[in-house]
Order: structure tokens, then C-alpha cells, then sequence
């Protein structure tokens, strides 16, 4: 590693929504449980998933262009899941309050990628290695908890209080653990988030996650630039990095 660009890296960050969780899979496990309740058993909760996870860009985008002030992302979540409701044939008055805060915490359960927490560990013996998401502290303690994620820190949005990929969201985190943005590196399975990384000045490494989507995903299937790392998972990364 000492001839390598990564002789100066000393925390790696990890974008964590379908790059070291199964958001989707998690999430239709959940509503389907909670469409069999409303009397829509019949609808299909990977759809209901991906309705769901369509608003999180938009919503996150109204806080970035300065029309509304930050909120964490449970909050934009909920919205989002009350906003989809009607489509599934729900009426927001017909669901009780208790039912939609435990069908929001889905996101809190989230399990891991078969090979995420043995590559996360591995990483963890020489670098730093930290959640860069989009997801609130909670939100992310949580999810650790459940599924034996072994950061050294957690990091939310709130701590950057500005949402990816505004350069503060990237820049703020560097600050935070004291560190040039050279001396870190973004994981993600997302190239847009890579290339708003890079342009911070952060090493990047891409780990291909090509059902994130599911079964006919068609973006984010290879890399788009020519990162730093490509990986098949975070074992392949951990070797790549040495570890």
C-alpha cells in the first residue's frame, strides 16, 4: 500500500443505501405486512418499496436548493410514505398513527449485504470506517445494532447538515474526523455519488451492487469513471485495500 494513492487514506466512508444494506428487500418485507393490514394483500410491497424510495431524491432536493430547512431524513421519509399511500389504494385517515411510525422505522432495520460486515471488519484492523449517508444518527445507530455493522463512528446528516452530493455533505464529514479530504475515500455502489466525492477531493472505490433495484436494475452496473478501486463486494475492497 505504500507505492499506492492510498498511502495517505486513513478513514474510509461508506455511502450505506444500497451500498452496504438491502434497502430494498428490508422495506418490502416490511409494507407487506403492513398492505396484508390495510386490506391490500394483493399488492405487490417491492413496488410499494421502490414508490417509497423514488420521493427520497426529490424531498432531499428541496432541502439542498434552499427551499426548505434541513430536516432529518425520518422526517422526509414519513412524508414520503404518507404521500405514496393512495396509490396503493390507502387513505391516509384510515391508517392508525402507530401503524405508520412502525412502518417508517424500516429503514432503521435494514440488513446487510452478505459480505458487508466481514469486509467492514476487515477494513476497520487499519482504517476508519464510518457511515457517509444520507440517514439520520438514529437512523443509523439502528441499523447498526441490527445488523452487527462495526463503525467506529456514526455519522448522520446532521452532522454535515446538508444531504449528498452537496459538497458540504463530504467536505463537513472530512472536518469532522479531522482529516484532508485526500485522507479519505468514499465507498459507494453509486457513481454519482463517487464522481461529487472525487470532486471534493476524496479517493473513491466502487462496489458494484447490481440488485440493489432489483432483478432489472439498469443503472450503476459497472463503473462510470475510472476510480480509484473497483470491487465485486467488501471482501474483494478489503483485499484491494491490503487488509
Amino acid at each position: 500500500m505504500s507505492q499506492s494513492p492510498f498511502a495517505t487514506v486513513q478513514a474510509l466512508v461508506f455511502d450505506v443505501f444500497g451500498t452496504v444494506v438491502d434497502w430494498r428487500s428490508g422495506v418490502a418485507t416490511q409494507a407487506a405486512s403492513f398492505l396484508k393490514a390495510q386490506g391490500q394483500a394483493s399488492a405487490d410491497p417491492y413496488a410499494f418499496a421502490d414508490a417509497w424510495r423514488k420521493r427520497y431524491a426529490p424531498a432531499m432536493a428541496d432541502v439542498r436548493n434552499g427551499s426548505r430547512p434541513f430536516v432529518r431524513l425520518d422526517v422526509l421519509h414519513r412524508e414520503n410514505l404518507e404521500a405514496i399511500l393512495p396509490d396503493f389504494g390507502i387513505q391516509r385517515k384510515d391508517v392508525a398513527e402507530a401503524d405508520l411510525a412502525s412502518l417508517n422505522l424500516a429503514w432503521h432495520t435494514l440488513t446487510p449485504w452478505p459480505d458487508s460486515v466481514e469486509g467492514l471488519t476487515r477494513l476497520k484492523t487499519r482504517y476508519i470506517i464510518a457511515p457517509l449517508s444520507n440517514g439520520n444518527i438514529r437512523l443509523m445507530v439502528d441499523m447498526a445494532k441490527q445488523g452487527g455493522l462495526p463503525w467506529d463512528a456514526i455519522l448522520g446528516a446532521e452532522v454535515a447538515q446538508a444531504y449528498k452530493p452537496a459538497p458540504e455533505a463530504y467536505l463537513r464529514t472530512a472536518d469532522v474526523l479531522g482529516l484532508d479530504p485526500a485522507q479519505m475515500c468514499l465507498v459507494a455502489a453509486h457513481n454519482a455519488d463517487l464522481a461529487a466525492a472525487r470532486a471534493c477531493g476524496f479517493r473513491t472505490a466502487f462496489v458494484a451492487r447490481p440488485t440493489e433495484h432489483g432483478p432489472n436494475q439498469t443503472t450503476d452496473l459497472a463503473a462510470a469513471q475510472d476510480w480509484d478501486v473497483v470491487a465485486d463486494d467488501f471482501r474483494a475492497l478489503a483485499t484491494a485495500f491490503g487488509v
